[in-house]
C-alpha cells in the first residue's frame, strides 16, 4: 500500500534525526532531545489519525503548529552548536517539505468545507 507522502516525509525525518539527537549531550539530551523526537512522534501519529479522521481539518491545524515548534527547536540545535550549518540546513529543508504538503492538505479540506 502506497502511504501518503507527507507520512512518509514524516517517517523519512524521524528516521534521520532521532539517531543524531540520541547523541546530544546528556543534558540536551533528555530535555530538548527528547521533545524534538516526542514532538515528530506525535506529529506522525497526527498525521495518520488525520488520514482516518472524518473531520481531517481540526487533527490537521494543531499539526501545523507543532511543525513550526520543531523549526525553532531544530534552529536551537544550531545556536548551541550542536549542528553544523549544512545539517541544519537539511533538517529544515525536511521539516519545509513536511510542511508545505501538510498545508496543502489543511488548503484542500479549507476547500472541500465550502
Amino acid at each position: 500500500m502506497k502511504e501518503l507522502s507527507v507520512i512518509q516525509k514524516t517517517y523519512d525525518c524521524i528516521k534521520w534525526y532521532v539517531p543524531i539527537l540520541e547523541r546530544l549531550p546528556k543534558i540536551h539530551k533528555f530535555s530538548l532531545g527528547d521533545r524534538i523526537i516526542n514532538g515528530l512522534y506525535d506529529l506522525l501519529e497526527g498525521l495518520i489519525q488525520a488520514k482516518y479522521a472524518k473531520n481531517k481539518l481540526s487533527q490537521l491545524e494543531p499539526l501545523n503548529t507543532q511543525l513550526d515548534i520543531l523549526r525553532y527547536q531544530t534552529r536551537m540545535l544550531l545556536d548551541f552548536q550542536f549542528f553544523s550549518v549544512h545539517r541544519y540546513e537539511y533538517a529544515i529543508k525536511l521539516i519545509d517539505e513536511i510542511g508545505t504538503e501538510l498545508g496543502g492538505w489543511i488548503k484542500k479540506q479549507r476547500d472541500r468545507e465550502r
